[in-house]
């Protein structure tokens, strides 16, 4: 057992509940330690590294929002429309909790998409953080499988038929599409059993996988260390250190990305909350007009298309061929295998590759 810390009897009281705390439960006090105030991070971040925390802020509000929304929701495919009515309508505030939830799944891909695009801007998958990068790609897949399924569940118009044509497409898949159509759906046609599926892997399975994907994120960018806009390291072997080992080039996390992270929220819970409670619906983009009519499956919708932030998927999909699906898929890797080896090659190598690619493409 580790020894107790003696406090001075005229310490206030704060003073000693925390050092109560700190002699019972050292573990929370070191994760204190190493991950907020002795993590040094680059003193040059600018307002981009913000979309990280806000991420973590929008998964907070869907898990608390969606507890709530559990509380009263059926899923069933003979009562889930009527019960989310029921959220709307008669439930205390249940208005509020649904349009935070849905607004939210919005938010969290707009956030999202940010990050990943400063993490592009800035080479952060680059070495060492290669991991960071593959934990956040599989962060990005866990939210695209958890806002399907929750898309489904309202069962309205546009949440069946989207969920019918997005099911359908696994059974392309050579060999196994059929079978994994059918094992997604639990039926032949999108109904009951796929609601339940759905619903159970929305709040219970990929939630979990999603937090641990998290954890393991943001464990593996505290290691390696947050890269920055000039790409100075401050936790490699060579980066410059003083007496103490301290990096010379950044700043504890903590008081003063906090305070930088606390105004971004801000900022952004100010706009969120103005959508929530002046255009939840945004104009059909964030809840389709369609999905205010009960789930029919004999009344094919005249225009199917899923919400917003599957609307690039859904359109590459209805675009390409087979044949184009191999190109995209080599020029995926040639992108890759470049961004790897670009670091490596003379200036007059990589402008012929450029212009060879430009040619090749037109």
């Amino acid at each position: 057992m580790a020894e107790f810390k003696e406090i001075s009897p005229n310490a206030s009281a704060g003073a000693k509940l925390t050092n109560w705390f700190e002699n019972r439960f050292p573990t929370a006090f070191d994760a204190y330690r190493v991950h907020m105030s002795e993590y040094y991070a680059p003193k040059n971040f600018n307002f981009w590294y913000i979309f990280g925390s806000l991420a973590l802020l929008v998964l907070v509000i869907q898990i608390v929002t969606g507890i709530f929304l559990v509380m009263h929701y059926k899923p069933d495919a003979a009562k889930a429309f009527e019960s989310v009515e029921y959220i709307m309508r008669d439930v205390p505030w249940g208005w509020l909790i649904r349009y935070m939830h849905s607004t939210g799944a919005s938010a969290f891909f707009i956030v999202v998409y940010l990050h990943m695009f400063r993490g592009l801007l800035y080479g952060s998958y680059r070495k060492p953080r290669e991991l960071v990068w593959i934990f956040g790609c599989a962060i990005f897949l866990a939210l695209m499988a958890e806002a399907f399924m929750g898309y489904l569940l309202p069962w309205g118009q546009m949440s069946y038929w989207g969920a019918q044509v997005i099911v359908n497409l696994f059974a392309a898949i050579p060999f196994v599409g059929p079978d994994l159509a059918l094992l997604i759906r639990g039926d032949y046609v999108v109904g009951d059993a796929t609601l339940n599926r759905f619903f159970s892997f929305h709040v219970i399975a990929v939630p979990l996988v999603l937090l641990g994907l998290v954890v393991a994120h943001l464990l593996a960018l505290h290691d390696v260390g947050s890269n920055n806009p000039d790409g100075i390291e401050i936790k490699g072997p060579n980066a410059p250190k003083d007496a103490k080992g301290k990096p010379l080039d950044g700043i504890p996390f903590h008081p003063y990305y906090t305070v930088h992270d606390i105004l971004g929220v801000c900022l952004f819970l100010m706009a969120f909350t103005a959508v929530v409670f002046f255009a939840p619906e945004a104009g059909g983009y964030f809840l389709e007009y369609n999905n205010f009519i009960p789930a029919d499956p004999l009344v094919t919708p005249a225009h199917i298309a899923p919400v917003w932030y599957f609307t690039p998927f859904y359109s590459m999909l209805r675009a390409i061929t087979t044949e184009m699906m191999y190109a995209l898929i080599a020029c995926v890797v040639l992108a890759a295998a470049f961004g790897v080896l670009k670091g490596r090659m003379p200036a007059i190598f990589k402008g012929i590759i450029v212009v060879a690619a430009a040619v090749g493409v037109l």
